[in-house]
Formats: structure tokens, sequence, C-alpha cells
């Protein structure tokens, strides 16, 4: 496949498999948002922007998919939960909660030195001890990003790293073109999206082993 290809692959996958529930479009759609807003924020207030960064759209994102995704057999993929977890490109279920433990307990390194060992400043005060926790979350998030990346080059190729970096990185804009309709269908009482669609009839679906 071509890049534009896999990157359209990926993100299928990632559709079908993973967001059936209008509640987690609704939340991804809010997430992206939240996200877009700490692009945004970045080169202006970093801490800000790290903040709401991995408190709201981070939050936002993986509530929808730890609470409000069904775990059972997927009728719609004709896939068990656990061959989707198997063959997800990304950070599954299990691979986010090592993340997610990761992110909570990095701020630890400041109980231990302060400027993390000369790394950043000497905080002063409140303020500097958040910037520098700040700083530690912006770092895991980039590390996240880059450890996946070149993880992927030797298992799946060089390309499908780089289409999935792509991919994290763009997802806040293509969430919010493929799910500014949810809160429409909350509305209606449409609680699952069945991806009529989404439904793309050369692609070949996977069945659960």
């Amino acid at each position: 496949m071509t890049f534009i290809q896999e990157l359209r692959q990926q993100r299928w996958d990632d559709h079908r498999f993973y967001h059936h529930n209008r509640v987690n479009q609704f939340l991804h759609l809010l997430s992206a948002v939240c996200f877009l807003t700490s692009y945004g924020m970045l080169f202006i207030n970093p801490v800000i922007s790290v903040m709401v960064g991995w408190l709201l759209a981070m939050g936002l994102r993986q509530t929808g998919h730890f609470f409000f995704e069904p775990k059972t057999y997927d009728e719609v993929n004709r896939a068990t939960h656990e061959y989707k977890e198997s063959v997800k490109v990304g950070y599954n279920l299990h691979r986010k909660i090592i993340l997610l433990a990761v992110w909570i307990l990095s701020p630890a390194i400041l109980l231990i030195n302060a400027s993390m060992f000369g790394f950043f400043e000497m905080p002063l005060n409140a303020k500097g001890y958040l910037t520098n926790m700040a700083y530690i979350w912006l770092l895991v998030g980039i590390g996240a990003i880059i450890f996946r990346t070149t993880h992927l080059f030797f298992l799946m190729g060089v390309q499908s790293g780089l289409v999935w970096a792509f991919k994290i990185l763009t997802d806040p804009i293509h969430d919010v073109y493929i799910y500014y309709k949810s809160p429409y269908y909350l509305l209606k009482g449409d609680m699952y999206d069945e991806m009529d669609e989404w439904y793309e009839p050369e692609k070949v679906v996977e069945k659960s082993i």
C-alpha cells in the first residue's frame, strides 16, 4: 500500500474496532477540540498546552475507550475483543494502562530532585514545580509516540510506523471530521454506530481467530 492507502486503512480499522459507542465518539469530539487547543497553545504557553492535552484531551479520550466501548464479541466486525487487542497497531488498552501509569508516576521524579538533576531550572515556588511537571508530561507524550513508532519499524516496517505517527498527530482533525454528528445521534437515542456510513466493500473485514 502507499502511505495514503495505509493511513486510510489504519484510520478505518481504528474506527470500526474501537469507536462503536456514540458516547465514546462524542468524547473523542470533545477530546479533539481540546487537543487542537493544546496544539495552538504549545508555543504560547507550554504549561497550559500540556495540562489541556493530558488532563482534558487524554482524560476524555480514554474515558470513552475504557468505560463506554463494549468488550464483548463484535458482531459488526465478527471479531472478539481479544483479537482486536492483538491486532491494534497503536496503543491497545493494555499498553494504554502502562502509558497512563508512566504519566501519573512520572512527576514523582521531582520529589527526588526538583530540577530533574539539572535538566530543568530549580523551582522556587509552586508555579515552578507545575512548570517542570508539565515539561515532564510533554516528554512522556513525545516519548510515547517515538517509542511506538520505532517499535512499529521493527514489527511492521518503516512506512507503517511513520503512518501511525502521522495518524496520531492528525487524529484530532480527523476526529472532528468524522464525529461532529455524534451529539445529534445521541439526542436521537442512537447509542451505537453500526458502521453503515463507513462500510467500504473493497476492504476485507478480518474474522476473529
